[in-house]
C-alpha cells in the first residue's frame, strides 16, 4: 500500500517578534531566561539586558535542555526559554527529556517563521508539516498553545508566571529580519553574572 503525501499550506505569521518578546519579559520580571542562538538573544537583550538572561550563542539545540537544567535546579522560579524554530528542531530530543522530567516552572517559547533566519531564510521543517506543539503534546506536556494573535502574551505570561506546569508555546512571527541587537559575547561574564544573580560564587 502506498502513502499519500499532502502539501503544507503552511502561512508565515503576522507577529511582530521584537514586540512581542519585550511584551513577554516584561510581563515576567522574575523569570530566568534561556535564548536559542541567534534571534531569539537578540530579541531577549533589545528587551532588556538582565543579570538573569542566559544568552546561548552558538550552542544550536540546546536551549531547552538548558532550560530544563536549571528549571530542576532552581524549582522556584520561573523558567522562560525562547528560541526560534530552526534551533528547536536541532534539539528535538530534549522535548522528551523535560516531558519525562516536567518540571511545573518551566515554559519553552518558540518563534517560529518557518525558516532558518541565521543561515539565509531557507525554509525550516516547521514550514514543511512539522508542529512543535504536536510534538511537545506526545513528549506529555502538561500543556501547548499555537499563537497567532499577540494579545495572548498576557495569557502566556500568566502560564510562565504560576509555576505550576510545564508547556510550550508556538509562535507565529513574521518572517522579517531586524536589526540586531547583540548581547555580551563574553561566555563566562553571562555564566558568573547569572550565578550571582541566583546567590552563587562565580568560578
Amino acid at each position: 500500500m502506498g502513502c499519500q503525501m499532502s502539501q503544507n499550506n503552511y502561512q508565515h505569521g503576522t507577529i511582530n517578534r521584537r514586540q512581542f518578546v519585550k511584551e513577554l519579559v516584561d510581563l515576567c520580571p522574575e523569570a530566568l531566561i534561556v535564548t536559542g542562538l541567534g534571534s531569539p538573544s537578540y530579541d531577549v537583550f533589545a528587551a532588556g539586558d538582565r543579570p538573569q538572561n542566559f544568552y546561548l550563542w552558538g550552542a544550536m539545540g540546546a536551549a531547552a535542555a538548558m532550560g530544563l537544567g536549571i528549571a530542576i535546579a532552581q524549582p522556584n522560579k520561573p523558567v522562560l526559554v525562547i528560541t526560534g524554530d530552526g534551533e528547536m528542531l536541532m534539539g528535538l530530543g530534549s522535548l522528551a527529556a523535560v516531558g519525562a522530567k516536567k518540571p511545573k516552572n518551566l515554559t519553552i517559547v518558540v518563534l517560529d517563521n518557518g525558516h532558518y533566519a541565521e543561515t539565509g531564510m531557507q525554509r525550516s521543517h516547521t514550514s514543511l508539516g512539522v508542529e512543535l506543539t504536536g510534538v511537545a503534546s506526545a513528549c506529555n506536556f502538561d500543556w501547548t498553545l499555537s499563537v497567532r494573535d499577540s494579545a495572548l502574551v498576557s495569557e502566556l505570561a500568566e502560564k510562565v508566571n504560576a509555576k505550576n506546569s510545564c508547556g510550550l508555546a508556538n509562535i507565529f512571527i513574521e518572517a522579517v529580519d531586524y536589526p540586531k541587537a547583540l548581547p555580551p559575547r563574553d561566555g563566562t561574564y553571562i555564566k558568573n553574572r547569572f550565578r550571582q544573580h541566583l546567590g552563587f560564587e562565580p568560578f
